[in-house]
């Protein structure tokens, strides 16, 4: 699933009102970095405005409006705002859940993992734990069979 937005902000300098916006693909940031990207910064260097400028200044003053939102992040913004904790737990879930599935279609026979709620459960939570003590290599070898 893609996720995409277009963040905007508005703000006025030296008497001038300024809309700049910038369509974002978000997953190459979540894949990369783990989390949103700076929307001020990126919105800044598209539209030419110096990170060292007090037009810059002006910019960061200002709440970024997202809009035209597409994928899961849609469902993380009310009123144009963002809740950016909230969709990177959704994504990062979301993710495992994509690498859950790989592993039991090249394993087991589950069309549909939807539609065992319990079993999603279960596997996200041993998904979760592996993160927090991934296996070493070595210890592979080790471990009996069941």
């Amino acid at each position: 699933m893609k996720n995409s937005i277009t963040a905007s902000i508005e703000f006025d300098f030296k008497g001038e009102r300024f809309a700049p916006s910038l369509n974002i693909d978000i997953d190459p940031h979540m894949q990369s970095m783990g989390k949103l990207p700076d929307f001020h910064g990126l919105i800044a260097t598209a539209n030419n405005i110096g990170i060292y400028s007090y037009e810059y200044e002006m910019l960061l003053a200002e709440e970024i409006k997202i809009t035209d939102a597409k994928g899961l992040i849609k469902d993380y913004i009310v009123d144009g705002v963002l809740d950016s904790e909230a969709f990177r737990i959704a994504w990062q879930e979301h993710k495992a859940l994509q690498e859950i599935q790989t592993v039991i279609d090249n394993n087991i026979n589950i069309d549909e993992l939807k539609q065992h709620p319990e079993f999603i459960q279960i596997l996200l939570d041993v998904y979760k734990a592996g993160q927090d003590n991934p296996l070493q290599n070595e210890d592979q070898d080790t471990h009996e069979s069941f």
